[in-house]
């Protein structure tokens, strides 16, 4: 698990043992959410407004109902910095993830995304599942091996050409693509790498060194470790779409790249 030759928090390498799980051939789709939307009534974090005895120092414009959605830049941008492609949408959510004028009909095989780590869980659950462990969702990745760093181009949905200014979209999809669209690993796990970002159950450490962790501030949530890349990992600017990569995320906010798939352990 890890690697000693990409990024820092990928490191250091070592060997972890896992019990026996099973895990979703692919990611959960807007059909499938649909479906645990209908059948309990629930209303996920983007759907709600921040209370305002939390995050103290979040302006009033933030609190509203939303999520962070990507927006391609359309001038040339001074520094690379993701605060300039990402913008927080009022009233963005997963049935339309793009902000108010998008929507998801006709889009039951996409994977959903605006849905924080907490919507995550509560989907997990409903289904008597959980979300993956980090060791868990790698091992799945791996399927016995790895994605080679010099594989520039793998068979997943990545962005292809300049990020973040022209995706060439030469696999077929600029944004993303239905589940099961690339051809799966070994273990017959489609979308492991690319499309979106997985929610892991783990909270996010800067490494994998004995004893590392963030000092938590008690105003903002507890980060979570996403996995996989999504359509927007390009070789030419980020490379996180291998098994190994890895992200922080805040648990309570669902962004437009961001999805999960579940376990069944002791089944």
């Amino acid at each position: 698990m890890g690697s000693n030759s990409h990024y820092p928090e990928e490191a250091p390498a070592r060997e972890v043992s896992v019990g026996a799980f099973m895990i979703s051939s692919h990611e959960v789709t807007n059909a499938e959410f649909s479906a645990f939307v209908k059948a309990t009534g629930y209303v996920t974090t983007a759907e709600k407004p921040i209370p305002p005895d939390k995050y103290p120092d979040l302006p009033e414009a933030y609190r509203v109902p939303g999520a962070m959605v990507f927006v391609m830049p359309e001038d040339t941008l001074p520094q690379l910095v993701p605060s300039m492609w990402w913008v927080f949408t009022p009233d963005a959510n997963w049935r339309r993830p793009s902000g108010p004028a998008s929507t998801i009909e006709g889009h039951d095989a996409d994977p959903v995304t605006q849905v924080s780590w907490e919507d995550a869980k509560a989907y997990a659950m409903w289904r008597g599942h959980d979300l993956p462990t980090e060791a868990e969702w790698e091992w799945a990745a791996r399927a016995g091996g790895d994605v080679p760093s010099d594989d520039l181009q793998p068979d997943a949905n990545i962005w292809e050409g300049v990020f973040p200014y022209f995706d060439a979209a030469s696999d077929g999809y600029h944004g993303l693509a239905p589940v099961g669209c690339f051809k799966p690993n070994d273990y017959g796990l489609y979308d492991m790498i690319g499309n979106v970002w997985e929610w892991t159950e783990d909270l996010y450490r800067p490494s994998h060194a004995p004893g590392s962790s963030f000092v938590e501030d008690p105003r903002y949530p507890q980060r979570r470790v996403i996995k996989g890349g999504s359509w927007m990992c390009s070789n030419t600017y980020c490379g996180r779409y291998r098994p190994s990569a890895r992200q922080p995320g805040d648990a309570d906010l669902g962004s437009s790249h961001t999805g999960f798939r579940t376990v069944l352990r002791n089944y």
